[in-house]
């Protein structure tokens, strides 16, 4: 896979990795102290989340370290799905460590023996200060995704599902409950201070639970999609075809595979139906030029295969309808 400037020691992704693990390494011994002093379930679960953002940081910085290592014999399409086997486990990490924690201290707090509330304020000092930590962090997350949304032409919303680039969007999501989750911690705390029942206490901490574990499920349903061989963005896809499409020499694009095969990497096959008029060495002379011609277009391909086939085969129609519900000669737009 290409290194991008994101991806280079000192590249933005890297500051916005680094600069999360550093706030939730902080933040997370914080909350740990101030939950072992007010006996709080809500603090410790919300010390177990930053336990477990601190890991997803630690394992997204190996995702864009390992896969940026350039193609080899082994790996001939290089190693850019390494990106997305670390983003799933930081996904792992974020259900592991941080709700099913979450869910043990609420459910302890809830149907447990009552443990008093002691030093209240220690906690808002300390949920106020995780804030602001969580704030910078969140910021530069927020900054990163929406230039790279606009570089697309994008909403926020439309890069975030379609984006091939685990690393922003984790730390996005993940500050992003962070943040929620702060929130739902001070409800709880302050609840069990009016009250005088843990039980908002414990209700709060299941609640930080589930929200750990629904950004753990959309974080590994993205990196799942991705790692067992997901389509290039349809925008790509559609503007390559009609590209072959007014080639000189292709009558008909018949099929149009493509793979994501890490960051701003695809693999594309395309089977083309080109004029039976051209000789042999015609026909070679023409791929050779129509691979330069869409490396040079489009960046992201990195690995171009053409094949000539004809537009009528039975056999391959059948695979392309079975796959589409419909022939490709009138588009791309899959």
């Amino acid at each position: 896979m290409t290194e991008t400037k994101e991806d280079k020691p000192g590249g933005e992704s890297t500051l916005t990795v680094v600069l999360a693990l550093l706030v939730n390494l902080a933040i997370a011994v914080m909350k740990a102290v101030a939950g072992l002093i007010t006996g709080s379930a809500a603090m410790l679960a919300e010390a177990a989340h930053s336990v477990a953002d601190t890991f997803t940081e630690a394992l997204l910085l190996t995702a864009l370290r390992t896969s940026a290592r350039p193609a080899d014999r082994r790996h001939p399409f290089g190693y850019g799905k390494e990106r997305y086997f670390w983003s799933l486990l930081a996904a792992v990490s974020i259900f592991v460590s941080g709700a099913v924690f979450s869910f043990y201290e609420g459910f302890e707090a809830i149907f447990g023996p009552t443990v008093e509330q002691e030093s209240p304020i220690i906690a808002y000092i300390v949920l106020a200060i995780a804030f602001a930590l969580e704030m910078v962090s969140w910021t530069q997350a927020v900054r990163q995704t929406r230039r790279e949304a606009k570089e697309q032409n994008r909403t926020l919303f439309e890069y975030l599902r379609h984006s091939d680039d685990p690393t922003s969007k984790t730390v996005l999501f993940e500050d992003s409950a962070a943040l929620i989750g702060l929130f739902i911690a001070f409800a709880g705390i302050g609840l069990h201070q009016i009250t005088g029942s843990q039980l908002a206490d414990g209700i709060a901490s299941v609640l930080i639970g589930l929200l750990l574990a629904a950004v753990a499920y959309l974080l590994s349903r993205t990196n799942r999609g991705l790692l067992i061989g997901r389509q290039a963005d349809p925008v790509l896809v559609f503007a390559v075809g009609k590209r072959l499409r007014a080639i000189p020499e292709v009558e008909a694009v018949v099929d149009l595979l493509t793979m994501t095969t890490g960051t701003d990497s695809v693999l594309l096959c395309a089977r083309l139906d080109f004029d039976d008029s051209l000789g042999a060495a015609d026909l070679e002379r023409a791929c050779v030029r129509i691979e330069a011609e869409l490396r040079a277009e489009f960046p992201e391909l990195t690995e171009i295969f053409l094949e000539p086939v004809p537009r009528n085969d039975p056999e391959l129609r059948a695979r392309v309808l079975a796959r589409y519900g419909r022939e490709l000669h009138g588009g791309a737009g899959q």
